[in-house]
Parts: C-alpha cells; structure tokens; sequence
C-alpha cells in the first residue's frame, strides 16, 4: 500500500488505523486521536471517522462473511481491510449514499494501489448492491451462526456458552457491538448530582442520573471531557459498572486503603470520596506512566488523601509491612473481554492461552492482599473481564487456600439487585456498562493463615 494518505479524508484515515490494528499489533483507542491529528480531521467529522472505525472492527467477521462470496483470487490485506470499511457504510449506516461509498473508495484505492485495483472494488462493491449480502441461516452450525452473525471468534462463543448457555453468550455478544454509554461520576466531594446536571446543560451536554449508582451520570450530546465541568474536577469518566468496588469496599472515613492495581485511577479517586476527606488512600501500579495519570487525575479533583507508589502488587507486603491496611482493593490484570463494547480488537487479539497466565497472577496478588490486610478488614477483588477462570474460579481457588479468609456478600447499592452471595457477575446486557465481577472477603480475626 502506496503511504498516499488524503489529508481530511475520513475514510482514508479509517483505513489506515484498520490497517495497522490488524497487521501492526496497533490500538485503536491510542490510533484514533493521533490520526485525527496527523490527517487533520475537521471537528464536525471526528464522529463520523470514530464511528466507522469501530464499526468495522466490531464487525469484521461479519463483513469477510458477506464480502466471501464476490472476491475471486487474492487481494492485499489494505484492499480487504478498505472493501470491510465501505461494506460497513453500506449495509450498516442509512445516511451516507452507496454510491458515494463506492467512488471514495475507488478513488483511495486507485491513490494507494493504481487504476486496476480500484476497478477490483468497484466491481465487488457493485456486485454487494446488485446482489445484496447473504444469509446466516446457510450457517448451519449454531456457535458458528452466532460467531458469524456477531464477530465474536468460534472459540470465545463456544467458551462462553459452555460457561453460560448459548442465549447469554448471544446476547453478551450483540450487545458487545453497540455504542458503549458515556458515563461520568461525580466528585461527591465537591458536588452533588444535581449540580453536576446543571454545570453539563449549561455547556451543552444532556445529562441523567444513572438507576444504579447514585453518583453516576449518563451523558449525551457532547464529550463530557472537554467540559469546563471536567477541567474543574466536579465529574471524571468512569464506567458504571466499574463503580461498584468502592461500594463492596465498605469504606468508612479514616480508614487505610491500598488500591493495589490502581491505574489510571478511577476507583482510587472514587475511594478518596467514600473517605471523605479523612484517611489514605494508597493507589500501587507496576508502570511509572499509568502512576503519573494517577497523579494528574488526584489532582484534578481536589484530593488530597491519594499517595502514589510504582511497584509489583505481588511483593507489596515486604514494603509495607504485615496487616497494615483496613481496606484492599485488587482490580486484577485480567483478559478484558468485559469492555470489548469500547475496544473491539480485544475480540481477534486475545487467546484460549491467556487464561491460566491472568489466573496464575491473579492468584499471586491475592495471596499478598491477604497479608496487607488487618484483621476484621475487607479484601475485594474484581476485574472487568466475564471469564469463568479468571472470577468464579480464581475466587474459589483463592477461598481453598486462605481459611483466615470468608466470603462476604458484595454490599452494592440498593437498585443493584446483586445474586451469587459476594461472587457478582455483571454482563455488559445487564444495565449497558462494562461487563464487570466483584468478590468479597472478610480477615477473620483471630485466625492465622497456615504458613
């Protein structure tokens, strides 16, 4: 592919952060704005390029699906990757014209190959609107039907229908390719709700208290990141669901907490609010980097009570000593198949392999919770993935070897109607958030871990 590019040209923007997502190892999420930039897309078209660059990701199996039957012979991987582009725009978005789909796209390709592969995707995309796509129901078996009809890969549909059922897996999935909510939470320190609402319809924004978590809104109708609100610390962006550890954490002011995989900070800050003002709270990473979005964000919001360390959550206990926390939170390194709604690579990147790895590290951060932890205090371990091996089952094997350990149930808001006694399982269909798990336990005094 000829590095052709065409400054201001959202198509050819999305195609080259398609193409390097699928062939360089890139991010979308870190793509994206950096492209905007270098392409110099205008304001009123950062939307539309979003749109369309998820959209096929989200899509891609799908797409290849449709698109199998109209490719004869060999294509370069940038001509498929701008055939799923256009493809998208067709059969996905009403508002934008065939044929102004169609002649974008012969014009990129033409720019950045020559004359004879635009004719190529002129012909397949002609030969998509004359035909149409075809059906799923030639598919005839049903994890591959589902696989298919909602881009997820065989292996990861099987898995969560095995671990589910098959209805929960399709709907998981489906849901997994619509448009994450936007969600912010409030600084309670500094304001209410209410007044939040305000500030955000003043500069434009629609905002809508969330039915599960008090401080949480739903915004609309503009980036609630480039408000005077946000800049002033009254909100932070967060997802709902990743809101609940604070709330399972029991916190009380003067308390000691350890947040112990804490970057890039949400729920370090929101537990700086649940103290009031009184205590610490000890926010932990492995990377100087994420440390430092910590930092910022802490002092963004007016907190005062966040200190910050680099280090490995595995040997903590040597650093701080023995029973030193009232409080741990481990958000643990997991899959994160719980937030492919927001990055949608995360699909065709990870691996049955990564599994046993997370749960082996997972495990190790727990057993060094446990040591942090007093007497009487509360350990919650959560993570924003869905896996069965990395929440029910790495909560039962780290329940098998800790008796000084119980289980508690998860004290969550009221309107969240939690089941499974401290073991909550949140689907990203559930209420439109991250999927999401949490996990309870209490340090029984008196009783000593086994050496």
């Amino acid at each position: 592919m000829k590095n052709k590019k065409i400054h201001g040209n959202v198509r050819d923007a999305a195609l080259s952060i398609l193409y390097a997502v699928e062939n360089k190892q890139a991010y979308s999420n870190l793509l994206l704005n950096t492209t905007m930039d270098s392409y110099g897309i205008s304001a009123k078209n950062k939307g539309l390029l979003t749109e369309i660059t998820y959209g096929t990701l989200q899509h891609q199996m799908t797409l290849d699906y449709y698109l199998e039957p109209y490719i004869k012979g060999k294509l370069d991987p940038w001509v498929r990757t701008l055939l799923r582009l256009s493809l998208y725009q067709i059969v996905y978005l009403d508002r934008i014209p065939f044929h102004a789909v169609i002649n974008e796209a012969v014009e990129i390709a033409k720019r950045r190959g020559h004359g004879g592969i635009g004719s190529v995707v002129n012909g397949i995309l002609r030969s998509v609107q004359r035909q149409g796509v075809r059906s799923f129901n030639e598919i005839a078996d049903p994890i591959k039907k589902i696989s298919i009809e909602t881009s997820h890969p065989e292996w990861m549909i099987k898995r969560w229908s095995e671990q589910f059922g098959m209805q929960t897996a399709r709907e998981m999935a489906l849901e997994n390719n619509k448009a994450p909510l936007q969600t912010v939470r409030v600084n309670t320190v500094q304001a209410t709700p209410e007044q939040v609402i305000e500030m955000l319809e003043s500069e434009g924004l629609s905002a809508e208290p969330s039915k599960i978590i008090p401080e949480c809104l739903i915004v609309t109708g503009g980036q609630p990141v480039r408000t005077q609100t946000f800049e002033k610390g009254f909100i932070t962006i967060q997802d709902e669901s990743s809101m609940l550890p604070a709330y399972a954490l029991q916190i009380e002011p003067g308390m000691k907490v350890l947040d112990m995989c804490a970057a890039p900070g949400g729920k370090t800050t929101h537990i700086a609010e649940k103290l009031e003002g009184r205590g610490t709270v000890l926010a932990m990473d492995l990377h100087a980097h994420k440390v430092k979005l910590i930092e910022e964000t802490a002092k963004r919001l007016g907190h005062q009570i966040i200190d910050t360390t680099v280090g490995d959550g595995r040997e903590s206990s040597e650093r701080f000593g023995l029973e030193s926390f009232d409080r741990v939170l481990v958000d643990a390194p997991c899959s994160g198949l719980g937030v492919i709604k927001r990055k949608p690579d995360i699909k065709y990147t990870k691996t049955p392999d990564d599994f046993e790895r997370l749960q082996t590290i997972q495990l190790s951060l727990l057993d060094e919770a446990v040591k942090l932890l007093k007497p009487g205090g509360i350990l919650v371990y959560s993570t924003c993935t869905i896996d069965t091996e990395e929440n029910r089952e790495t909560a039962e094997k780290f329940m098998n070897t800790h008796p000084e350990m119980e289980q508690i149930p998860a004290d969550l808001p009221k309107a969240f109607k939690s089941k499974g006694q401290g073991l909550v399982q949140v689907f990203p269909q559930d209420f439109g958030s991250d999927g999401f798990f949490i996990a309870s336990f209490r340090k029984i005094d008196g009783i000593r871990a086994e050496s």
